[in-house]
């Protein structure tokens, strides 16, 4: 039964949570971190750790792509970015924090985003891009927009793409316009490599992503200490709830289709190491990180951080803002060892040892953990 409450006369609304307002609760077993496993598949693609990067120019970057596939994630690069329109991305990059220096107005360094994303996409400039991520050996992974997937796929898929992810604020399973509508199960079956759609944030979008042949969804939109989508657009995703609902999709996908699995991918609301145990004890599969591998000494943004929603021409939603100096490296954040005590430093040991300390082996049965919420 769901919690309703009345927020005013004639008009309800569902009681949801977010990330910060459960708790795992322990079970009668602990064991040894050295026992437990954090590695999952997507489709035939298999990683070592539950980690999908946010596609920002200031995470991702073809060296900063293959640095963290060798370490065991998946990397995915903005094939509407930077690296697409610049043959100098440092420069372009110095363009922004330089508009930002010294200034706490954000607007400077939105505008200077805006410019340099009115550059046109260069095939060849991507090709390059692809090319140097294909040629290290890890798996090759873009980001498009809905409004641009028909038009930039074939050339992603030429430069050798082997995971696409089709991302906006919010998704869903046909976008109507006055155009030609994406839809989005006859684009998915249309293509031979496997394709992640998002973000939603409940059951029923869920749902009917995953009945577009989706191999994954994406909940939430990656909401953090960038993101205004709450501010521009009055949107929210709490969590918590929105990953249990995309689970509950899951499984009743799974149970429609005599097996089919898709993956949950948890994009949002996550601002510390237990929060991705939470996110992964609510039914994720794996995690969307940004803003905490924007502090790490590979990340081409230098410490700064924004999503591509800052970009729009028309209406940006992400600011432009330090989370601080990149001090530590890619490895050290993911593994550490650490030097702080708030769980922004070795990140998927701490789940490992969120895992242990509750009794669990693998991330499947971390997902049916016990959870409290707090009054």
């Amino acid at each position: 039964m769901r919690d309703v409450v009345e927020i005013g006369m004639g008009r309800e609304a569902r009681r949801a949570y977010d990330l910060d307002q459960i708790e795992i609760v322990p079970s009668r077993r602990t064991r040894s971190s050295k026992e437990v496993s954090t590695e999952w598949r997507l489709d035939a693609y298999q990683f070592d750790i539950p980690l999908v990067t946010h596609p920002t120019d200031a995470v991702v970057s073809p060296a900063s792509a293959v640095a963290i596939g060798r370490l065991g994630g998946l990397a995915v690069l903005n094939a509407e970015g930077l690296w697409a329109r610049h043959s100098d991305v440092d420069a372009a990059l110095a363009e922004v924090r330089d508009a930002l220096e010294g200034s706490s107005d954000p607007g400077p360094a939105i505008r200077t985003l805006q410019e340099l994303h009115a550059a046109p996409i260069d095939e060849g400039l991507l090709g390059e891009a692809l090319k140097t991520i294909r040629d290290a050996g890890v798996t090759v992974a873009a980001r498009v927009s809905p409004q641009r997937a028909r038009e930039l796929t074939p050339m992603l898929l030429a430069g050798g793409v082997e995971i696409l992810f089709v991302q906006g604020t919010i998704i869903s399973a046909e976008h109507v316009s006055r155009g030609e509508p994406l839809n989005l199960k006859e684009f998915i079956n249309s293509l031979d490599v496997p394709v992640v759609a998002g973000g939603c944030g409940d059951y029923r979008t869920a749902m009917h992503l995953m009945r577009t042949g989706a191999a994954g969804v994406i909940v939430g939109y990656g909401q953090g200490v960038a993101t205004t989508t709450d501010e521009v657009l009055g949107i929210g995703v709490p969590m918590a709830t929105a990953i249990v609902d995309a689970a509950a999709a899951r499984r009743d996908y799974l149970d429609e289709t005599g097996g089919r699995y898709v993956h949950v991918i948890a994009d949002g609301g996550i601002r510390s190491s237990g929060d991705i145990a939470k996110a992964i004890a609510c039914g994720a599969d794996a995690v969307m990180l940004g803003e905490q591998l924007a502090e790490a000494t590979d990340a081409p943004g230098g410490g700064l951080y924004w999503t591509s929603a800052a970009a729009h021409p028309n209406l940006p939603r992400s600011d432009v803002v330090t989370v601080g100096p990149a001090d530590r490296t890619l490895e050290q954040v993911l593994f550490g060892p650490s030097d702080e005590p708030y769980g922004s430093v070795n990140l998927f040991g701490a789940l490992r040892r969120a895992m242990a300390k509750t009794g669990y082996s693998d991330l499947k049965e971390f997902q049916r953990v016990g959870l409290t919420v707090r009054s």
